[in-house]
């Protein structure tokens, strides 16, 4: 059962529109989840490294699927979020871990890690996730292809 509500989630992650533009492969398990992507320099910004909103989205989502991976009936949303850029990256391919580190009937909290190639952290955050009324069911994508 767990193991279908991972790829579930996987499958509603890949598949949201958003996901034309960034490019990334979303691997979850239970309290944790991991994405990779190759950057594309159309992701830079003017002194040509990453904009900043890809290191948030990148640990914006392994943290947040991290705790749905834990949550079984309602799709989570973030509530905050809070993040450190630790160094540029203009290439290659960036790696994102998310971890779950509290829960509560109504919230969980998260971090996430972002790697570059060199296995060097570019960036660090960590957030709160909070239980919507919307049932995973009802979430276009949530479902097994």
């Amino acid at each position: 059962m767990q193991e279908q509500h991972f790829k579930k989630l996987e499958n509603m992650y890949h598949t949201a529109p958003f996901q034309e533009l960034i490019k990334s492969k979303l691997k979850i398990s239970e309290g944790e989840a991991e994405l990779e992507m190759v950057i594309d320099p159309i992701l830079h910004h003017a002194a040509n490294a990453i904009h900043g909103f890809v290191y948030f989205k990148m640990m914006d989502d392994v943290a947040i699927f991290a705790a749905n991976s834990m949550e079984k009936e309602f799709f989570l949303l973030t509530s905050s979020f809070n993040l450190y850029f630790l160094r540029p990256v203009q290439s290659g391919k960036i790696r994102g871990v998310g971890k779950v580190v509290s829960r509560t009937k109504s919230q969980y909290i998260a971090e996430a890690v972002i790697y570059n190639d060199e296995n060097k952290q570019i960036g660090r955050g960590s957030g709160a996730f909070a239980v919507s009324r919307k049932p995973f069911a009802d979430v276009p994508g949530y479902k097994i292809d």
